[in-house]
């Protein structure tokens, strides 16, 4: 399936239905007076999140979403019947705004919480509603209100407890492969990862959180180089970032650096999220080599191999106090 994460699109409610003119006429009731009845709501326009979905591909190849109209009024005091809304299944982590004003309208962060974008119009009122004492008998009633017209823009930042973050080949897809059930593209050429992936990984018996691989970032990513401009916003909504660098970067240090100033640019916010480094690979030197590679780079930047698995307890063990730490902050808030 292809990933989509951000569409526009028109949706229009449905208008309100026309208020009624009429009179009760019944046998014996010559005089029975106005009974026009209301017109029903016009549909509204809702977004609903659906755990289910994971792009909003759905929305490339159809623009304009409607409801239906209100049902007028009719006689006997009756209601027109409301509009049937129109909802929109979009994936967890949608934020809606308005393309008009660059309102939020909705921040759809979880499951099954569902937000009006686009309100009915009302009915009018049908001639009963004017009956008054020095007017026995109107001849009038109420059009239907239109319901609201809106161009939105629709943007998913996926949701993830831990976020991947490093060059391109950095090794952030074997990581995600070996530690979860995600099968991410890998191969020995830049960039190869084109879309984030998520992927459970299992921390402990009956202890799990996602993770997010991020496709790779290079110099000036936040100004719209490689591909790092269109994915960094991915980066927001996760929890922990681990910065992934490959030991066989000539300057560890100095690409830690430069990872932290590309997310600073997009959001000064990021590099104060918790997170560590791992340096990957390692299972590609010798150890003596690895010393002499590691000379000089803190001792909490963890050395790990996704593929011969050195130190993945380590790895997952840190994780979970991370997130431990961040759960108990959250509930004593």
């Amino acid at each position: 399936m292809k990933f989509i994460d951000y569409v526009e699109i028109e949706v229009q409610a449905g208008r309100g239905g026309h208020g009624c003119i009429a009179f009760h006429t019944e046998k014996f009731m010559p005089r029975g007076g106005p009974s026009g009845g209301d017109g029903g709501r016009g549909g509204d326009i809702i977004a609903r999140a659906d755990s289910q979905l994971t792009t909003l591909l759905d929305f490339r190849y159809r623009k304009t979403y409607k409801a239906a109209n209100g049902l007028p009024g009719s006689g006997s005091n009756k209601t027109g019947r409301n509009g049937e809304a129109t909802v929109l299944n979009v994936p967890v982590g949608t934020l809606i705004r308005d393309r008009d004003n660059d309102h939020v309208v909705a921040d759809l962060d979880s499951p099954g919480v569902e937000t009006v974008v686009a309100a009915g119009g009302k009915g009018g009122h049908g001639n009963h509603y004017y009956k008054s004492a020095t007017n026995q008998a109107p001849r009038k009633a109420q059009d239907g209100w239109p319901g609201e017209h809106r161009r939105l823009a629709l943007e998913l930042k996926l949701l993830a407890d831990v976020g991947l973050v490093g060059l391109p080949n950095a090794g952030k897809s074997t990581i995600l492969a070996s530690f979860s059930a995600a099968r991410p593209k890998i191969a020995d050429y830049p960039f190869t990862t084109l879309v984030p992936n998520l992927g459970i990984v299992k921390l402990r018996e009956y202890k799990s959180c996602v993770m997010a691989d991020i496709p790779g970032l290079i110099e000036g990513a936040a100004e719209g180089k490689g591909l790092g401009h269109q994915f960094l916003k991915h980066i927001q909504r996760t929890r922990l970032l681990i910065y992934v660098i490959d030991i066989n970067e000539p300057e560890i240090t100095a690409t830690r650096e430069l990872l932290e100033r590309e997310l600073a640019q997009f959001d000064p916010e990021l590099p104060r999220r918790p997170s560590f480094t791992v340096v990957t690979k390692v299972d590609t030197v010798a150890s003596d080599q690895r010393k002499e590679m590691l000379a000089g780079v803190s001792p909490d930047y963890l050395p790990i191999s996704a593929v011969s698995r050195e130190n993945a307890d380590q790895f997952l063990q840190r994780i979970e106090a991370y997130l431990d730490r961040l759960r108990d902050a959250a509930t004593t808030r």
